[in-house]
């Protein structure tokens, strides 16, 4: 049963000043007023809510008929359920949970006989959805998520008209408060993984998660220094609908424009939209493509360097690789400063504002580039497979899974430049095997590879027409595994 948690208005007034403190912050609004023939004190965060409906509220309520005010008497709970012109007013049993709702930017109203009540009258600052900058498309929609986690919750909505969707929303970090969601279709994600991340959310206590979405997925994974991404972060909204009625769960921070995506496989960050955009041959090679970029980029600077260094185990007709002069500088260096020089690069590019960008790339791959091969510091070679290492990581749809890439190249290299045949090889198998211990939320991080479901595998490879009765996949557990 609602009961009243203030005296009276100055018991409320004084419990306000006593949390933030009475002409200590300016955005916070403190103001009497009546509702209908209650007097009432009104408290809002200026900024999070929007004015124009505060001042229809007010007038409003005042300009309410006498009938309706001389039934207002009965009970100021009553009033306010009843006869309160706007949706998404609550009543609360505590201070603390009404603090919360409006420090979130909720209107927060209290009663002369201290009930308190919220009307949700947010209306958070931030951009409208834009077609991310990270998962471009040729065809297909152009809008994506925000900052605003109400509005990263309707795009999803408009996409799934279904009255299983569920939006569980929950606060995380204790001075914080982050508004979190976990989005599934209920019946078709498996409750065992919801659960599991509920009691992982619980045991967060922190003082706040001002990475958002990343300082979540470390609490939740305990990923601390493994270098592969344990999830999949998306900013489409389609992207991640189609993942919800595939089974898999999403976490949703506000403040954050991506959405994490559970669980996932190495092989969910090799996909890409543009592949369900274009006609399915199309996107089979597109998806090949990809993941032949994957693999090289881990091998090919490697391999090449191993194949220089032992000529002889180099076939005739491949006779042309390697260097017909030998530079001043030692291989290895050469390659080792021309990989740190492109992550210099790429860090230049990241904080360069937009219009100067083009021409510093061009500075420094024309005028850099050519006189460091001039002067002997690079064979034209080293440049030449460098760069192109660099572009197959720039080739995948997923930036974390990339940074993984580059760090597990040069720890092959290094492996190749110590023991040469042998060190090569042995670091394909060690990342093989690494990767194969990895089970995030106990999903196998290479299935459908290991462990083996040709099925499965065909359908990660192969892009099939939606028409073919795709199963949903194996990992996320679904009680209903058939799509149609």
């Amino acid at each position: 049963m609602n009961k009243s948690l203030f005296a009276n208005i100055p018991d409320a007034e004084s419990f306000v000043y006593s949390k933030f403190g009475k002409g200590e912050s300016f955005d916070v609004g403190v103001k009497k007023a009546h509702v209908w023939s209650i007097p009432s004190l009104f408290v809002y965060m200026n900024g999070l809510i929007d004015s124009t409906t505060l001042t229809q509220i007010l007038t409003l309520t005042q300009s309410t008929s006498s009938q309706v005010k001389r039934n207002l008497e009965i009970h100021e709970i009553e009033a306010m359920n009843s006869y309160f012109p706007y949706h998404s007013v609550t009543i609360y049993d505590s201070k603390d949970a009404w603090l919360s709702a409006v420090l979130s930017g909720q209107l927060g109203i209290v009663t002369s006989g201290g009930y308190v009540f919220t009307v949700d009258v947010r209306s958070y600052p931030g951009r409208q959805p834009d077609e991310p900058d990270n998962e471009k498309v040729i065809r297909g929609s152009r809008d994506g998520f925000t900052e605003n986690i109400l509005q990263n919750t309707a795009l999803i909505r408009r996409r799934i008209r279904d009255v299983s969707l569920r939006f569980e929303l929950t606060k995380l970090s204790t001075r914080g408060q982050t508004d979190t969601v976990i989005a599934y279709v209920k019946g078709v994600a498996n409750e065992e993984h919801i659960d599991y991340l509920r009691k992982r959310m619980k045991k967060i206590h922190h003082d706040g998660l001002t990475m958002t979405d990343k300082s979540l997925e470390e609490w939740l994974f305990k990923q601390k220094f493994h270098p592969v991404p344990f999830v999949r972060y998306t900013e489409r909204a389609d992207t991640c609908a189609a993942h919800l009625l595939e089974g898999h769960i999403a976490i949703i921070v506000d403040t954050s424009p991506s959405v994490i995506l559970v669980p996932t496989t190495i092989f969910h960050h090799l996909q890409h939209a543009e592949e369900y955009r274009q006609a399915p041959i199309i996107g089979t090679v597109v998806r090949m493509l990809r993941f032949s970029g994957f693999f090289l980029s881990l091998t090919l600077l490697p391999f090449w360097y191993l194949l220089v260094v032992e000529p002889d185990r180099v076939p005739e007709f491949l006779s042309y690789i390697g260097p017909k002069e030998n530079g001043e500088v030692p291989l290895f260096l050469q390659i080792v400063i021309a990989d740190i020089g492109l992550e210099f690069l790429r860090l230049a590019a990241i904080h360069t504002p937009t219009p100067l960008s083009t021409a510093m790339g061009l500075v420094a791959a024309i005028i850099i580039g050519q006189i460091a091969i001039d002067v002997g510091l690079f064979i034209p070679e080293v440049v030449l497979y460098t760069a192109v290492s660099a572009i197959l990581t720039f080739a995948l749809p997923s930036y974390e899974l990339s940074v993984a890439a580059k760090m597990f190249r040069n720890a092959l290299l290094i492996a190749t430049v110590a023991f040469g045949s042998n060190g090569f090889f042995m670091g394909i198998l060690f990342v093989f095997f690494y990767l194969v211990s990895i089970k995030p939320m106990g999903v196998p991080y290479l299935w459908p590879l290991v462990p083996f479901f040709p099925k499965a595998l065909a359908r990660i490879l192969i892009r099939f027409p939606s028409s073919n009765g795709a199963l949903r996949p194996f990992i996320v557990h679904s009680p209903k595994r058939k799509r149609s």
